[in-house]
């Protein structure tokens, strides 16, 4: 086993690790991986969605996501489509999966199906490094407060994705909830900056006015390059991200008015967290 790391901040491309190997001793392997590095890349793993599936399982029960459709025989799975004629793809903004849950997703582990000539790289942005980097006027306001975490809901994804869907509409305020700005890792112990661009909408207790100014700071703090790390991908590639840890943004430059429009298509299963801390 070798582990190549993609940058100083976070992430590792794995060599010497077979992922269909759904044993609890592969498993241990991965997961130590995963804790040391945050996000973790293999290359060259040709599991099959069942494989997927056991691999997942490993870290806990699979959630079905909010507001997206799985795929037909598993319905944990969502598959993410960006067709070729469309400008947008899935996830292009920082954020942490769903962390408007009660208890947002733990990892996340997606597989590429069909992957561009050219584009679709995704960016991963280490958490622990952003709260340990903070400035300590922000840290001092910060640290024992909470903010309101809010999806947008089903009418934005419908809206913008032709090759995917949503389930019928409900009423999304109740995928509104407040978690600790400051979160503690349950495995680690580490402190996490917990707020995304996407998703974080306001620090309860604050005046507009300085909580926007505030949020401002800290999103461009989070967007750090050198709290980043950027994964090129290839078919049949697999990363497994601590979505406790870390906000991720995939890149949309497709362009295809530049002769430049490919179909992306990843499979995506997330394993339920806990409530954070």
């Amino acid at each position: 086993m070798n582990a190549k790391l993609l940058s100083g901040a976070l992430g590792a491309e794995i060599s010497g690790i077979n992922l269909k190997d759904s044993s609890k001793e592969n498993y241990e392997r991965i997961n130590a991986l995963l804790l040391e590095h945050k996000v973790i890349f293999f290359r060259n793993q040709n599991i099959t969605q069942e494989e997927q599936i056991a691999l997942a399982e490993n870290w806990g029960p699979l959630e079905t996501h909010a507001y997206v459709k799985g795929v037909d025989k598993h319905p944990e799975i969502v598959r993410i489509v960006k067709t070729k004629d469309e400008k947008n793809q899935w996830g292009e903004n920082w954020h942490t999966d769903v962390s408007y849950n009660v208890k947002p997703t733990k990892a996340v582990i997606l597989k590429s199906i069909k992957i561009p000539p050219v584009g679709g790289d995704t960016c991963f942005s280490n958490m622990e490094l952003a709260w340990e980097t903070l400035d300590d006027k922000i840290k001092n306001k910060i640290k024992d407060k909470k903010a309101i975490h809010s999806s947008l809901g089903a009418e934005f994804f419908i809206d913008n994705y032709k090759g995917m869907s949503g389930h019928e509409k409900r009423n999304y305020n109740e995928y509104s909830n407040e978690h600790p700005i400051v979160r503690t890792h349950p495995e680690t112990g580490k402190k996490i900056l917990y707020v995304n661009w996407t998703y974080t909408k306001q620090i309860v207790g604050l005046e507009k006015k300085e909580n926007d100014e505030i949020l401002k700071e800290i999103f461009e703090h989070q967007a750090r390059l050198d709290l980043t790390c950027r994964f090129n991908w290839t078919e049949n590639a697999v990363a497994i991200w601590d979505n406790r840890s870390v906000i991720h943004y995939a890149i949309a430059d497709f362009y295809p008015g530049r002769g430049l429009g490919h179909e992306r298509i990843m499979d995506r299963i997330a394993i339920e967290g806990d409530q954070p801390h």
